[in-house]
């Protein structure tokens, strides 16, 4: 009688600095985009999961804010996210970008060192560097305190598949947490906020990400094939309302049209979507407001 095979299964935060590449480390590790990526840094602000299923395996991953320091309710919420975000975990994914190595991250890097449970070193970006330059930067994390010390690049795919093997070599064995075809515990609304969000923040000016939050105002599905959606893209000062806008409705029409698609995409279905910008002063340090834009304040 063939033995039965034992599941293997177990949950990795994911953290580091801002713009480090966890979403994209996330995005590439699940095979779809569940996590919005900018050039921006603090475009995570919640606590996003994603699972990746094997025959007899299960990783559930966490992608976390990147740590900084908090100026605002909504930064604190962020920081509160990231650092619950390793309790009662299996595996921390430490990520530092492996092409521009600071003071911060080498901090951030000593001090998960002393957490208890097993923990990987990721350096990213190493696309941006030679094979001496990754070596180098292998070599000066020698001795810190990690199982493991992988360099990849999560934009182009180096090293991911043998970040994959490390990761399931030490998975510990336990039950499969959620279904087989389940990519991530986002509801689709959330998943279109996050979506529009992200198209604000690749086109708008630095001074505006920031102070930018979406409220999804209705979502209805019309037919198997048409979606229609109404949202609101908040922002804190008057002067951005326009830039937001833009010329002529111009910036909301680019927007709305790159959000349009990646959401009919996710959807599989036609969508119609209606785009109101407002302001709404200092949201960011009001709960109220942060929780009427879905974040755990």
């Amino acid at each position: 009688m063939e033995k039965e095979k034992k599941f293997h299964s177990g949950f990795a935060a994911i953290t580091g600095r801002p713009n480090v590449g966890k979403s994209t480390l996330m995005n590439a590790m699940i095979g779809e985009k569940v996590a919005i990526v900018s050039s921006k840094p603090q475009t995570t602000r919640n606590r996003i999961m994603g699972v990746l299923t094997g025959e007899d395996w299960q990783v559930v991953f966490l992608d976390t804010p990147g740590l900084h320091t908090p100026r605002t309710r909504l930064g604190e919420v962020m920081m509160k996210s990231a650092t619950d975000a390793v309790d009662g975990i299996d595996l921390l994914i430490v990520m530092v970008d492996g092409h521009a190595i600071g003071r911060e991250d080498r901090r951030i890097v000593e001090d998960y060192a002393k957490l208890p449970m097993r923990k990987i070193l990721v350096l990213n970006k190493t696309d941006l560097l030679d094979e001496k330059g990754v070596l180098d930067a292998l070599a000066s994390f020698a001795g810190a305190g990690y199982t493991e010390i992988v360099p990849v690049s999560a934009a182009t795919g180096r090293g991911m598949e043998e970040l994959k093997r490390t990761i399931l070599s030490g998975l510990p064995e336990g039950p499969r947490y959620f279904p087989a075809d389940m990519l991530t515990d986002q509801p689709e609304r959330d998943l279109c906020a996050e979506i529009i969000r992200e198209k604000a923040l690749i086109h708008l000016k630095d001074e505006v990400p920031h102070g930018i939050g979406v409220e999804m105002m209705s979502f209805v599905v019309k037919s198997e094939h048409l979606t229609e959606i109404h949202a609101t893209i908040y922002c804190e000062k008057a002067g951005h309302k326009g830039i937001i806008i833009g010329k002529g409705g111009s910036m909301l029409k680019l927007i709305g049209a790159e959000a349009r698609r990646d959401i009919e995409r996710l959807l599989d279905t036609k969508v119609n979507l209606q785009l109101w910008v407002k302001v709404r002063e200092d949201w960011r340090n009001r709960v109220s407001d942060l929780r009427t834009l879905g974040y755990d304040a």
